[in-house]
């Protein structure tokens, strides 16, 4: 059995060492703490310490409970989250969260306009200078809105807390259209961006999250560094919290670039 053991870590390590000798790894996931970023009517992060210090017997010893809503800080949305009999967090096939990836960078119509939202011709744009779409692939929206994380003023439009703060939102999304063009024309895997929510800010009918959705197509919220990435030619792995019947959770996400 050992033997065994030993022989299958060897395996992996042949497998995906080379792979990621030469590659640079980017963390594009936003710690949590309590300055973390979530949708105005859910709870923020908590961290309370069960024991911090040297133990009875003599040895160093730490251990926290956390508290988190499925959707804040850098998290998946499963597709359940807004079709109903769609995928839950753990039952979305792991192709679809581990692949190839582009970046569409709309940064600067998104500096001119905070509610600004990713078009067909963004799409257009990009494929005539990059080529079609690939099928299967994973698409990053990098609107420039990361780099006021986590100021909740200037990412959302709002600071305020509760109901009442909803129709405050203001941060760039993708439009229903465009998402209507991507699941009509284009096969893609799985979409993110930097931005909280799929759907932009003054969104009142989140239709971009149920035309995707309803197709199983995840989404990954509140991405990080997305302007440190190339347009294309890079690997994505998004590995959510593998909450059973989950609408979403905490979201782990890494580009590998050559």
């Amino acid at each position: 059995m050992n033997n065994m053991k030993t022989g299958c870590a060897l395996l992996l390590l042949t497998i995906a060492g080379p792979a990621l000798a030469d590659d640079a790894i980017i963390d594009l996931t936003h710690a949590y703490d309590a300055d973390t970023v979530y949708w105005p009517t859910a709870s923020g992060f908590e961290l309370e310490v069960d024991f911090k210090g040297v133990t009875e017997g003599g040895w160093y010893y730490e251990a926290n409970t956390f508290r988190s809503a499925e959707h804040g800080g850098t998290h998946l949305d499963a597709p359940i989250h807004f079709a109903e009999g769609r995928q839950h967090a753990d039952e979305i096939p792991l192709e679809r969260l581990i692949g190839p990836a582009v970046v569409v960078d709309v940064a600067e119509q998104a500096a001119a306009n905070r509610d600004y939202q990713v078009s067909v011709e963004d799409f257009k744009t990009w494929e005539a200078e990059h080529g079609r779409l690939p099928d299967n692939i994973i698409v990053l929206l990098c609107t420039g809105f990361g780099k006021f994380w986590p100021d909740r003023q200037a990412y959302m439009g709002t600071d305020q807390r509760g109901a009442e703060a909803v129709p405050l939102l203001h941060f760039p999304g993708l439009h229903p259209d465009a998402a209507r063009w991507l699941v009509e024309n284009r096969s893609i895997n799985a979409i993110g961006l930097d931005t909280p929510s799929i759907d932009f800010g003054q969104s009142a009918g989140f239709e971009s999250h149920r035309i995707l959705m309803e197709q199983n197509i995840p989404a990954f919220e509140n991405v990080a560094n997305l302007e440190q990435l190339p347009r294309k030619g890079f690997q994505v792995i998004a590995l959510p919290m593998k909450i059973r019947g989950g609408s979403g959770g905490p979201l782990r996400i890494v580009a590998v670039v050559p």
